[in-house]
């Protein structure tokens, strides 16, 4: 076994590679850009060595200056993570040619399946189905939009090295396949240095179904079941969970033993992914091979018991799987949201900037001692209160896992999750995952790789998050608002005559859009043990909550049912979240919200003039001069961040009076970058 590792690789699965490492006696090493020298994987490891500048191309993405830290500080192997240098079969031989293990598959494997275009004609040729497409890479455009006709459209534009959603698009039509395929390798060629593209058909109405395999240097290879991964946007998945509730047993084993003879065919060493694509008869294809890690394997260390980190490094040391076919459980249901730096209201643009609050629900399982039956909670991070989340980087905080005996009750653990998860500072993109876990489609696994675009095809709003009981919040923040009205009470050194009161009705006022406010009449009384009693109508909450004045989060039972929300107060009003709903209220006596309603809505400033940077991110192209006339849906501006390309377009027709931001500045939320006349 080693004695010391270095991981290769930053934020969460860092953490998590070294949380495994430690269990099993093994010094780890860390590297880091300039921008994570103060990361949470810098301090959880035994050594830390600077790469270089922010941008991964200078940082983690050079083989060199990290195998050169590897022989440095004595490390035996290096871990790779997910991502980065994790596929790249260069940096793989490199590392072995340097003495040193490669915790991961051989570099040949690699070569063979990490390649996209290469593992589908391997596959091919081992009478693998394999889905229509052409599987060289393209030269052009012009030439996308020419075999994009011959196969017909749909079609998916996608880069060899491509992954995480990053150099993805697809194209209904021949200006979509253009300009995809322009994006798509200019994205590969930035995240990965590789700008190969190639096409295939895309399969309407599919599933994302994924196997986990696992081999080692003995000729042994398991499957470990499968990982549902058909809730994506943008192709990037959202919620995976194992087992899936869609495929028969038949069709499990023969996913199962088709991916174990996929692996075996290339000699397939350590934890990888055969994905397929599979059709509502339960016909399915192979997708590509992810040789690594990925981002959803706690959900199959749940349903397994099994630790994969540790495994992979076993097996790295030369280990025989300690295991076969047969003895591999699967028990109770597994369910994993990936908890972005993303605004779900702003089209989910990415969110860059500090932590001010990081409070993640209370846990019962950790990552490197996964929990087979009884379950639990379980947070993978790479962040803490306060640290910051970089523009340069991808946009995950955490991965947040739950685990139960069936799928109704993991839904219903990672919901009261999801109410307990407290992030201030950026955005995030939990109240998107509230309402696709509330969804009746979703909770009867009636759901395909579409359903984020079926369901929400006009993009993602407050209107898109509904209630079980809309007035619930309402009647927390009437509940809130006695608790400080009792500790007001309580006070002392308060002058005769002029002590602090409550009374019994009360207004709660819902603040709306553009003044539209709502008014819901309740009737307030506490019981002397704690608990409040809040009439509204006809509805009636007890409400008996554990909440402490400055706090956010707030748990307790209403009704006898326990509920975890988050309550908060800013200046005159309490901000209510709880199922993905916010509302802001204030809670007033009738008299008062009488004269509130009379109070004047004061508008917005008028931005239609200017072009905002809808976030935080490096502007990289301005595509316009001063007096040029554009017209609707033109690109005006790029914005990177998060390895992601966005581009500006014009609303509407207008003629540019001044450009107020120059490429290779950094800019804010709503920073104007050119004005109109």
């Amino acid at each position: 076994m080693f004695k010391k590792i270095l991981i290769a690789n930053r934020g969460e699965i860092a953490c998590r590679v070294i949380k495994t490492a430690k269990k099993l006696g093994i010094q780890t090493v860390a590297v880091y850009s300039e921008a994570d020298k103060d990361a949470l994987h810098v301090e959880l490891a035994d050594e830390a060595v600077l790469l270089g500048p922010a941008p991964s191309r200078e940082s983690y993405l050079v083989a060199d200056k990290i195998i050169a830290a590897a022989k440095s500080t004595g490390a035996q192997a290096i871990h790779p993570g997910y991502g980065f240098l994790s596929e790249n079969e260069d940096f793989a031989r490199r590392v072995e040619e340097q003495g040193l293990v490669f915790i991961g598959p051989k570099h040949y494997s690699i070569a063979a399946m990490g390649d996209k275009i290469a593992s589908k004609n391997l596959a091919r040729q081992a009478g693998v189905n394999t889905i229509p497409g052409w599987n060289d890479a393209i030269e052009s455009p012009e030439r996308a939009v020419e075999i994009a006709r011959e196969i017909g459209y749909p079609v998916m534009i996608k880069a060899s090295a491509g992954g995480g959603g990053k150099g993805l698009r697809v194209a209904f039509n021949d200006k979509e396949a253009h300009e995809g395929f322009t994006s798509c390798r200019n994205e590969a060629r930035n995240s990965f240095g590789d700008d190969r593209v190639f096409i295939e058909k895309f399969v309407e109405e599919p599933r994302h179904i994924e196997i986990q395999v696992l081999g080692d240097a003995h000729g042994n290879v398991v499957y470990l079941w499968e990982r549902e991964c058909s809730i994506q946007r943008r192709h990037q998945k959202v919620i995976e969970e194992a087992p899936s509730p869609f495929i028969s047993e038949a069709t499990r084993q023969a996913m199962g033993e088709q991916a174990v003879a996929l692996a075996k065919a290339v000699k397939y060493q350590s934890a990888g992914t055969v994905e397929f694509v599979v059709g509502k008869d339960q016909s399915f294809y192979f997708l590509e091979m992810n040789t690594r890690l990925q981002v959803e394997h706690p959900v199959t260390e749940c349903i397994t018991g099994l630790d994969l980190v540790e495994l992979m490094i076993r097996v790295a040391a030369g280990e025989k799987l300690p295991f076969g076919q047969g003895d591999i459980a699967r028990r109770g249901w597994a369910m994993e949201c990936r908890i972005n730096a993303e605004d779900p209201f702003r089209n989910f643009l990415p969110s860059t900037g500090r932590l001010v609050r990081y409070l993640p629900p209370p846990t019962t399982m950790e990552a490197a001692q996964p929990v087979p039956d009884g379950g639990g909670v379980r947070v993978d991070t790479g962040v803490y209160e306060g640290g910051e989340i970089p523009m340069y980087y991808d946009s995950m905080i955490a991965k947040l896992i739950v685990h139960g005996r069936d799928r109704a009750e993991a839904i219903a653990k990672m919901r009261e999750a999801l109410n307990g998860f407290v992030i201030r500072g950026v955005a995030s993109n939990i109240p998107f995952q509230a309402a696709l876990l509330a969804h009746p489609d979703f909770q009867a696994g009636r759901f395909n790789t579409g359903f984020i675009a079926q369901h929400y095809p006009q993009g993602f709003s407050t209107r898109s998050v509904t209630h079980e009981d809309p007035l619930f919040p309402v009647a927390l923040a009437a509940a809130a608002h006695r608790k400080y009205r009792d500790r007001a009470m309580g006070i002392s050194g308060q002058m005769s005559g002029h002590e602090a009161r409550t009374a019994i009705d009360h207004v709660v006022v819902v603040k709306g859009d553009q003044g539209q406010h709502a008014y819901h009449p309740v009737r307030v009384a506490g019981n002397g043990g704690g608990a409040i009693t809040v009439h509204i109508g006809e509805r009636c909450y007890e409400i008996d909550k554990d909440w402490r004045f400055g706090g956010v989060r707030a748990s307790g039972c209403c009704n006898g049912q326990p509920f975890t929300a988050q309550i908060e107060r800013h200046g005159v009003w309490l901000q209510v979240m709880h199922n993905g709903v916010r509302i802001d209220a204030q809670v007033l006596s009738p008299r008062g919200a009488e004269l509130f309603k009379l109070m004047p809505y004061k508008a917005p400033p008028d931005t239609s003039k200017f072009l905002l940077s809808p976030m935080p991110g490096l502007l990289t192209q301005v595509q316009v001069q001063v007096g040029q006339a554009v017209q609707a849906g033109e690109r005006l501006a790029v914005i990177e961040a998060m390895k992601m390309e966005n581009i500006l377009t014009a609303a509407r027709d207008g003629v540019v009076a001044e450009i107020l931001a120059a490429p290779g500045e950094s800019l804010s939320v709503d920073q104007p970058i050119l004005r109109f006349e």
